[in-house]
């Protein structure tokens, strides 16, 4: 069953206050794995679905990075997709993978330590159109946060000379010549899904993901009637200085809290 955890196992933290875990899962019949991080202290907490970016070793979900989150009071899931550090399958950039994502989401929900109806979803970069689809995909998802996120699979094409080698490969061709599977990828179309309040984070300066896939977001959210909340920042690039950061971290807490 999607999302049933198969195997979990005590993995070193960097945060005394937080127990991690190396956990497979099941997701379309593939065993996909993953880092679960949960505060040590007894209670019950509320979900956090952290969707990384990049594809393959680029991008790799970083421990400090989920265990900041954690000590916030979330009980965090972080999956590293399909074919990734000993998962079975193959990863495709926002296509089945995604349902790895909403796998990983059901795993929340059955976790003892997890409030069921407060699970909130979280895309950094390429998982920015991961943590929409969960949402498109699962009603019940109490907010969504994009970070530096991509909402356009075809305008990442376009933009990053660098990926477009890995794209064509994964994707099958170009987006000339195979449109609907670009469409397909990109969750700008079927935002009227969302039922979850939005939050955008974007640095203006960004030239991994441009500041347009947060703009185009914003418009279709706002077209839709969704609520959105935007913070952009002027002078930041894709990756905020640590100071910034961590404060950027403590208040997106906050608001994710408070919905």
């Amino acid at each position: 069953m999607d999302g049933q955890m198969i195997e979990k196992q005590r993995f070193p933290s960097p945060n005394p206050h937080i127990n991690v875990f190396l956990v497979t899962y099941l997701s379309q019949g593939l065993k996909v794995k993953g880092f679960l991080a949960e505060p040590k202290a007894e209670g019950t907490y509320d979900g956090f679905l952290y969707l990384r970016g990049g594809i393959k070793n680029v991008g790799k979900v970083r421990l400090a990075r989920i265990t900041q989150f954690a000590a916030e009071g979330f009980v965090v899931m972080a999956p590293f997709y399909r074919g990734n550090q000993g998962g079975e399958g193959n990863e495709d950039f926002v296509g089945e993978d995604r349902y790895d994502a909403l796998a990983a989401f059901r795993l929340l929900q059955a976790h003892p330590k997890v409030v069921r109806e407060r699970i909130h979803v979280f895309g950094f970069s390429r998982g920015g159109a991961m943590a929409l689809y969960t949402a498109i995909l699962e009603r019940s998802v109490c907010s969504v946060v994009v970070w530096g996120g991509v909402s356009d699979i075809e305008l990442t094409y376009w933009e990053r000379l660098d990926l477009r080698k890995m794209m064509k490969r994964v994707i099958g061709g170009t987006p000339t010549k195979y449109p609907n599977r670009y469409k397909w990828r990109t969750p700008l179309y079927d935002i009227e899904y969302i039922e979850a309040p939005v939050l955008i984070i974007h640095g203006e300066q960004d030239r991994n993901v441009s500041i347009e896939h947060a703009h185009r977001l914003e418009r279709r959210l706002k077209e839709t009637g969704k609520r959105v909340t935007t913070w952009y920042f002027p002078h930041f690039t894709h990756y905020f200085p640590p100071k910034e950061n961590r404060e950027t971290v403590r208040r997106l807490a906050e608001w994710m809290k408070r919905q």
